[in-house]
């Protein structure tokens, strides 16, 4: 029987280079060197945090929102209808970029987002999941930022 192993081999080679989720420490250790870190007062834990519960630290994760009209990029789900090159392109950014690991393009995105006036509101899961949260200090358990 070869087409078990053809199958395999192609299905190997169509797996996206990069793909894989990181640890959470890796993404505070990103998040912290693209300073991130009390960036607009936001402390690291809570970016974790919406990392975690965006993506769940797959910076690879593209997600259709078919309701909103939208496509989520990235550890952040960024949406491509205000913030890279399918929609308004705030970012002036392709979306692809924001699928990056090394997080320089997703970081700098993030930036700009949330030094609008809705700050990390913008995303309604932050709202959701860190914003009130007083276990922030877990996220960042056992790095070393």
């Amino acid at each position: 029987m070869q087409l078990c192993p053809v199958l395999l081999v192609i299905s190997y080679l169509l797996t996206p280079i990069g793909a894989a989720i990181l640890r959470r420490c890796v993404v505070a250790k990103k998040l912290h060197d693209g300073g991130l870190d009390y960036f607009e007062g936001y402390s690291l834990e809570n970016w974790v945090c919406l990392a975690y519960f965006e993506s769940k630290f797959n910076p690879s994760a593209v997600y259709e929102n078919s309701q909103g009209g939208y496509t989520g990029f990235g550890l952040f789900q960024i949406r491509d209808s205000d913030w890279c090159d399918h929609g308004k392109n705030l970012c002036s950014v392709s979306c692809s970029a924001l699928l990056n690991p090394d997080l320089k393009d997703t970081i700098k995105c993030a930036k700009k987002i949330v030094k609008g006036k809705e700050g990390m509101g913008a995303w309604p899961i932050w709202s959701k999941n860190c914003q009130l949260s007083d276990t922030l200090d877990r996220w960042l358990d056992g790095c070393e930022v």
